[in-house]
């Protein structure tokens, strides 16, 4: 069986430096923040490329907690993809803001540039991006209009760590990069855990005295917080990790590579252009006969995964929380991806039989979308 995932299989390479993190820290008698936090943020930030880190409990809280500290007037209109993950738009109503759906290009999975200016109102006050699957969304196109109708920018990052538009990495083009290092990311933790980084010294100020409880000093709270602050084991993880994920990016690009050499043509796969460096936390792919061809792959040893069978804006814990009931790409979406395995653990080998099985597939599969 070929696994969709396996976080044994893909931490394997790392055991014995995880197991010597783990131990250092333990032995270190320091559990809550501390320095093994703060080596892991400087040395996130420069990855990135931003001034300031700020580790987190998780993406969530990264994206909960930046709009928070933006301090967005209450109930305005936050612009959203309607095909993202339901963690974006969990954080925009967590912040007591409305989130305004704009529909995904089928071709990238993300947000629709063009569509953007015409759901812009008075009442709006930021454009939550999000690069989906390790794609970085048109990022000149945003910040020209964040200039113009003059909204802040939150990029939801949870996905694309590393990625890249025009050789500037994902995280540094709005007022706050939200990561997620839940442990089938690219840069993945043994656990959950997430970061904010900015160059923005006052949102930075902010957000690391949300993080711990609305306090700077013991026992002093100036604002209302949360309890959301990066573990130590889990940034002593993420260290050894870090020094790996230009490999990490590099086999993911080699198996995307294969894919596109290999898969046959009845299969939409995901647009590339020269100005966008994909990480391909997730290779999608676009079919007519999707639950079918899933089941087919099942049954000839391929696991896959769908991201995601349930568009946003179906989900019960949105009714009456979103104003529109119809968006029929990101239906199509839902209806129509299909995720390859495209881990650490996964081998090129692997890989190339995935597409061969692919070619085989009956004629009853190979449906158009």
């Amino acid at each position: 069986m070929i696994n969709y995932e396996n976080l044994y299989e893909s931490n394997k390479a790392y055991l014995d430096e995880l197991e010597q993190a783990a131990k250092r820290v333990v032995r270190s008698g320091w559990y809550i923040l501390g320095k093994e936090v703060e080596v892991f943020e400087e040395q996130f930030a420069n990855f990135i490329g931003a001034k300031h880190c700020i580790g987190v409990g998780n993406g969530l809280d990264a994206l909960s907690i930046s709009l928070q500290a933006l301090k967005l007037p209450s109930k305005s209109e936050v612009i959203v993809t309607s095909n993202s993950y339901i963690a974006t738009i969990l954080a925009i109503l967590a912040a007591d803001l409305k989130p305004i759906f704009v529909e995904p290009d089928l071709l990238t999975f993300n947000i629709d540039t063009s569509l953007i200016a015409e759901k812009i109102t008075p009442n709006t006050s930021a454009i939550c991006v999000t690069h989906l699957f390790g794609k970085s969304c048109r990022m000149d196109e945003v910040t020209k209009l964040a200039r113009e109708y003059n909204l802040k920018i939150i990029e939801d990052c949870a996905q694309s760590h590393g990625a890249k538009f025009k050789d500037q990495m994902t995280g540094t083009f709005g007022n706050a990069g939200c990561f997620s290092f839940y442990p089938t990311k690219n840069l993945g933790a043994l656990g959950d855990a997430g970061a904010i980084v900015t160059n923005d010294d006052q949102l930075a100020d902010i957000a690391r005295c949300i993080r711990n409880y609305g306090s700077v000093k013991k026992y002093e709270n100036t604002m209302v917080g949360v309890n959301s602050r990066l573990d130590p084991i889990q940034a002593a993880f993420l260290r050894v990790k870090l020094r790996y994920i230009n490999d990490i990016t590099m086999h993911k690009r080699g198996l995307a590579q294969l894919y596109f050499e290999n898969l046959p043509d009845w299969l939409i796969l995901p647009r590339q252009k020269d100005d966008e460096f994909d990480v391909f936390h997730i290779f999608a792919v676009r079919s007519g006969a999707r639950d079918d061809l899933r089941e087919w792959l099942l049954t000839n040893g391929v696991n896959t995964e769908i991201h995601y069978p349930i568009p946003p804006h179906k989900q019960l814990a949105l009714r009456n929380r979103i104003h529109e009931d119809s968006f029929p790409l990101s239906e199509e979406h839902s209806n129509t991806q299909i995720s390859l395995p495209i881990s650490p653990g996964t081998t090129r080998e692997e890989a190339l039989k995935i597409c061969d099985i692919l070619h085989r597939a009956p004629s009853c599969l190979k449906v158009a979308v």
